[in-house]
C-alpha cells in the first residue's frame, strides 16, 4: 500500500481574523457547537498528552465533560497513568480532532484536581453501570483476564444492590486551565489557517491573537 499517495485537499471553509471571537472560550464554544450540530462521533473526545517523570510523552483519548471560563474538565481514576503523570508535571495539552470539519484545536494548560463536591455532582449523573465501573477498574494496572474484571463488576453490582453508589475516593475530575489555544482550519494546497491565542495581560480580553504560518 502506497501510504504516500493518501492525501486530501481541504476545501470546506477558511478562517480569518475577523471570523474569530476576541475570547478563545467563546471561539471554542462556537466550534464545539458546530461539531455537535454536525453529529460527529464523540465531538467531546480529545487527545490528552502528558509527560512521565522520566520525560516520556504519552497520549490517550478522554472525554470532555464540561467547560467554563476556568477550564476544561475530564474525569479519571487518581491512580491511573495519566494521574501519576499530572501529579509529577501538571503541564498538559489537549487536542480536539474534528477531522470531518477539516479542523483541529490544540489547547495547552495546567491540570489540577477539582473539588470532591464537584466530582460527586458529576458522578451521580453517570449511568449506574459507569458508577460501578469506576469502583471496579484499577485503571492502567495489569490484569490477568477480562473474566476477572467482569467477576469484579458483578461483585460490586451485588454489593451496591438497592442502594446509592458512593463516590470512590480514588476517582474524580481534573480541570485544565488554558494558557494557549490554537485553532486550525484546513485549506487547499496545505496553506492551512492557524490562529494562536496567548495569554496577554495588556489586552482587554486577556488574550492576544496571532496568525501562524501553516
Amino acid at each position: 500500500m502506497d501510504i504516500g499517495s493518501l492525501r486530501r485537499d481541504y476545501t470546506q471553509r477558511g478562517l480569518d481574523l475577523p471570523d474569530l471571537a476576541a475570547d478563545p472560550f467563546d471561539q471554542f464554544a462556537l466550534w464545539f457547537k458546530q461539531a455537535c450540530e454536525a453529529e460527529l462521533l464523540e465531538p467531546n473526545a480529545l487527545v490528552l498528552s502528558t509527560v512521565s517523570p522520566e520525560g516520556a510523552p504519552f497520549q490517550r483519548t478522554v472525554l470532555l465533560k464540561y467547560f467554563d471560563r476556568q477550564g476544561f474538565v475530564f474525569f479519571t481514576n487518581y491512580g491511573s497513568r495519566k494521574a501519576q503523570h499530572m501529579a509529577h508535571n501538571p503541564q498538559v495539552s489537549l487536542l480536539f480532532p474534528w477531522y470531518p470539519l477539516e479542523r483541529q484545536l490544540a489547547i495547552a494548560g495546567t491540570a489540577s484536581k477539582i473539588s470532591t463536591a464537584e466530582s460527586f455532582q458529576y458522578f451521580t449523573s453517570r449511568p449506574r453501570g459507569s458508577q460501578i465501573g469506576a469502583w471496579v477498574s484499577q485503571q492502567s494496572s495489569i490484569i490477568s483476564s477480562r473474566q476477572l474484571l467482569e467477576m469484579q463488576f458483578e461483585k460490586m453490582k451485588a454489593k451496591f444492590l438497592n442502594q446509592e453508589i458512593p463516590l470512590p475516593d480514588f476517582w474524580g475530575g481534573y480541570r485544565v486551565n488554558p494558557t494557549s489555544f490554537e485553532f486550525w482550519q484546513g485549506r487547499p494546497s496545505r496553506l492551512h489557517d492557524r490562529f494562536l491565542y496567548s495569554l496577554d495581560p495588556t489586552s482587554a480580553t486577556g488574550w492576544s491573537i496571532a496568525r501562524l504560518s501553516p
